[in-house]
Protein backbone atom coordinates (compact mmCIF):
# COMPACT_ATOMS: atom_id res chain seq x y z
CA UNK A 1 0.00 0.00 0.00
CA UNK A 2 1.09 3.55 -0.64
CA UNK A 3 0.04 6.95 0.66
CA UNK A 4 -2.82 7.31 -1.83
CA UNK A 5 -4.21 3.91 -0.76
CA UNK A 6 -4.11 4.97 2.90
CA UNK A 7 -5.95 8.17 2.03
CA UNK A 8 -8.63 6.29 0.04
CA UNK A 9 -9.29 3.87 2.92
CA UNK A 10 -10.26 6.65 5.34
CA UNK A 11 -11.34 9.53 3.06
CA UNK A 12 -15.06 8.99 3.70
CA UNK A 13 -14.60 9.96 7.36
CA UNK A 14 -13.56 13.52 6.47
CA UNK A 15 -16.58 15.66 5.62
CA UNK A 16 -14.58 18.88 5.92
CA UNK A 17 -10.99 19.95 6.52
CA UNK A 18 -9.61 20.90 9.90
CA UNK A 19 -10.27 19.56 13.33
CA UNK A 20 -8.35 17.83 16.06
CA UNK A 21 -7.48 14.23 15.19
CA UNK A 22 -5.58 11.44 16.91
CA UNK A 23 -3.89 8.41 15.41
CA UNK A 24 -3.84 5.60 18.01
CA UNK A 25 -1.13 3.06 17.33
CA UNK A 26 0.42 5.50 14.87
CA UNK A 27 3.61 3.51 14.31
CA UNK A 28 5.73 4.98 11.54
CA UNK A 29 2.88 7.31 10.56
CA UNK A 30 1.38 6.06 7.30
CA UNK A 31 -2.14 6.90 8.44
CA UNK A 32 -1.10 10.01 10.37
CA UNK A 33 0.13 11.37 7.04
CA UNK A 34 -3.16 10.32 5.41
CA UNK A 35 -5.12 12.11 8.16
CA UNK A 36 -3.07 15.25 7.57
CA UNK A 37 -3.60 15.01 3.82
CA UNK A 38 -7.39 14.83 4.32
CA UNK A 39 -7.75 17.25 7.26
CA UNK A 40 -5.42 19.86 5.79
CA UNK A 41 -3.03 22.39 7.28
CA UNK A 42 -5.61 23.83 9.70
CA UNK A 43 -5.83 20.50 11.54
CA UNK A 44 -4.13 19.57 14.79
CA UNK A 45 -2.82 16.00 15.07
CA UNK A 46 -1.89 13.73 17.97
CA UNK A 47 0.08 10.56 17.23
CA UNK A 48 0.15 7.96 20.01
CA UNK A 49 2.38 4.90 19.99
CA UNK A 50 4.57 2.92 22.38
CA UNK A 51 7.55 2.93 20.01
CA UNK A 52 9.74 6.02 20.40
CA UNK A 53 11.75 5.24 17.23
CA UNK A 54 8.56 4.92 15.17
CA UNK A 55 7.32 8.28 16.45
CA UNK A 56 10.67 9.89 15.60
CA UNK A 57 10.39 8.51 12.07
CA UNK A 58 6.82 9.80 11.84
CA UNK A 59 8.03 13.25 12.89
CA UNK A 60 10.65 13.23 10.12
CA UNK A 61 8.10 12.06 7.52
CA UNK A 62 5.63 14.76 8.51
CA UNK A 63 8.29 17.45 8.21
CA UNK A 64 9.16 16.17 4.72
CA UNK A 65 5.55 16.00 3.45
CA UNK A 66 3.66 18.58 5.51
CA UNK A 67 6.13 20.82 7.37
CA UNK A 68 3.48 23.29 8.59
CA UNK A 69 1.52 20.63 10.50
CA UNK A 70 0.66 20.94 14.17
CA UNK A 71 1.75 17.47 15.32
CA UNK A 72 1.99 16.23 18.91
CA UNK A 73 3.88 12.97 19.45
CA UNK A 74 2.90 10.95 22.51
CA UNK A 75 4.67 7.82 23.63
CA UNK A 76 2.08 5.70 25.41
CA UNK A 77 -0.50 2.94 25.34
CA UNK A 78 -3.57 3.36 23.13
CA UNK A 79 -5.60 1.23 25.55
CA UNK A 80 -5.14 3.95 28.19
CA UNK A 81 -4.67 7.16 26.19
CA UNK A 82 -3.58 10.27 28.05
CA UNK A 83 -5.76 13.30 28.55
CA UNK A 84 -6.29 15.02 25.21
CA UNK A 85 -8.39 17.95 24.05
CA UNK A 86 -11.85 16.92 22.76
CA UNK A 87 -11.21 15.19 19.45
CA UNK A 88 -13.05 15.36 16.14
CA UNK A 89 -11.82 11.91 15.33
CA UNK A 90 -9.62 8.98 16.19
CA UNK A 91 -8.01 6.76 13.58
CA UNK A 92 -6.83 3.32 14.65
CA UNK A 93 -5.23 1.66 11.64
CA UNK A 94 -4.00 -1.89 12.06
CA UNK A 95 -3.68 -1.34 15.79
CA UNK A 96 -6.88 -2.47 17.55
CA UNK A 97 -6.00 -6.07 16.62
CA UNK A 98 -3.18 -5.87 19.20
CA UNK A 99 -5.69 -5.30 22.01
CA UNK A 100 -6.85 -8.57 23.56
CA UNK A 101 -10.29 -9.74 22.44
CA UNK A 102 -11.76 -9.29 25.92
CA UNK A 103 -10.71 -5.63 25.98
CA UNK A 104 -11.49 -4.44 22.45
CA UNK A 105 -15.04 -3.23 23.15
CA UNK A 106 -14.04 -1.46 26.38
CA UNK A 107 -11.15 0.17 24.51
CA UNK A 108 -13.56 1.47 21.85
CA UNK A 109 -15.88 2.75 24.58
CA UNK A 110 -12.96 4.50 26.32
CA UNK A 111 -11.92 6.11 23.04
CA UNK A 112 -15.46 7.39 22.44
CA UNK A 113 -15.23 9.44 25.67
CA UNK A 114 -12.36 11.43 24.14
CA UNK A 115 -14.50 12.64 21.24
CA UNK A 116 -16.63 15.70 20.70
CA UNK A 117 -20.36 14.89 20.38
CA UNK A 118 -19.98 14.89 16.58
CA UNK A 119 -16.76 12.87 16.71
CA UNK A 120 -15.97 9.58 15.02
CA UNK A 121 -13.70 6.61 15.32
CA UNK A 122 -12.14 5.34 12.11
CA UNK A 123 -10.95 1.75 12.12
CA UNK A 124 -8.66 0.15 9.53
CA UNK A 125 -8.27 -3.60 9.92
CA UNK A 126 -7.89 -6.84 8.02
CA UNK A 127 -11.31 -8.30 7.22
CA UNK A 128 -10.52 -11.65 8.81
CA UNK A 129 -11.17 -13.64 11.95
CA UNK A 130 -8.03 -15.78 11.60
CA UNK A 131 -5.25 -14.82 14.01
CA UNK A 132 -1.55 -14.99 13.23
CA UNK A 133 1.63 -13.60 14.76
CA UNK A 134 1.09 -10.16 13.15
CA UNK A 135 -2.65 -9.95 13.79
CA UNK A 136 -3.16 -11.71 17.12
CA UNK A 137 -6.77 -10.57 17.75
CA UNK A 138 -8.31 -10.00 14.31
CA UNK A 139 -11.40 -7.86 13.79
CA UNK A 140 -13.41 -8.60 10.66
CA UNK A 141 -15.93 -5.94 9.68
CA UNK A 142 -18.71 -8.18 10.94
CA UNK A 143 -16.93 -8.61 14.27
CA UNK A 144 -16.42 -4.84 14.52
CA UNK A 145 -20.21 -4.47 14.50
CA UNK A 146 -20.43 -6.85 17.44
CA UNK A 147 -17.75 -4.90 19.31
CA UNK A 148 -19.47 -1.55 18.78
CA UNK A 149 -22.80 -2.99 19.93
CA UNK A 150 -21.18 -4.37 23.08
CA UNK A 151 -19.54 -0.97 23.67
CA UNK A 152 -22.88 0.83 23.32
CA UNK A 153 -21.73 2.62 20.18
CA UNK A 154 -23.46 3.02 16.80
CA UNK A 155 -22.93 0.34 14.17
CA UNK A 156 -19.91 0.91 11.94
CA UNK A 157 -20.25 1.89 8.31
CA UNK A 158 -17.87 0.48 5.72
CA UNK A 159 -15.91 3.26 4.02
CA UNK A 160 -13.61 1.42 1.64
CA UNK A 161 -11.67 -1.77 1.06
CA UNK A 162 -8.28 -2.62 -0.38
CA UNK A 163 -7.00 -6.07 -1.44
CA UNK A 164 -4.50 -7.64 0.94
CA UNK A 165 -2.10 -10.41 0.13
CA UNK A 166 -2.18 -11.46 3.78
CA UNK A 167 -5.87 -11.57 4.75
CA UNK A 168 -8.07 -11.12 1.68
CA UNK A 169 -8.80 -7.43 2.15
CA UNK A 170 -8.28 -4.46 4.42
CA UNK A 171 -11.25 -2.28 5.26
CA UNK A 172 -11.76 1.24 6.51
CA UNK A 173 -14.84 1.79 8.66
CA UNK A 174 -16.34 4.71 10.56
CA UNK A 175 -18.13 4.67 13.90
CA UNK A 176 -19.82 8.07 14.11
CA UNK A 177 -21.10 9.26 17.48
CA UNK A 178 -23.68 11.29 15.56
CA UNK A 179 -24.31 12.51 12.02
CA UNK A 180 -21.68 14.95 10.85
Amino acid sequence: MNHDDHVRLIAGAFAQPGGIWADFGAGWGAFTLAIRDLAGPESELYALDRDHAALASLHDGMIRMFPETSLHLIQGDMRQPPELPPLDGIVAANSLHYVGSKHQSTTLRRWSTLLKPSGRIVIVEYDSNNPNQWVPYPISFEHLGQLTSKAGLPAPTLLSTYPSRWHGRIYGAIIPLSAY
